[in-house]
């Protein structure tokens, strides 16, 4: 099992959000500890070790570190804007 943690930027994105929206991510990101890499999420072009997964409209972009059993929660944006 890996263990969660939240960068303050995906924090602050993460608490603008509407309540209803942000309930729906804060259970996917909470199930990344058990399984980082669930049906649907891809492994970004750029970078080897950070992926995302989509929750409705919304991404979750994050860093996988199996080594120390970790994954980081980098950012938390709306599709139009996640990848800017």
């Amino acid at each position: 099992m890996h263990r969660l943690e939240i960068t303050r930027l995906a924090r602050k994105q993460l608490e603008a959000l509407p309540r209803t929206v942000r309930s729906r991510i804060e259970s996917a990101i909470e199930s990344l500890a058990g399984q980082p890499r669930p049906p649907g999420s891809l492994n970004l072009k750029d970078r080897e070790d950070t992926w995302r997964t989509r929750v409705g409209a919304y991404r979750i972009i994050y860093e996988i570190h199996d080594d120390v059993l970790v994954v980081i929660v980098i950012r938390v944006a709306h599709r139009t804007d996640a990848y800017r």
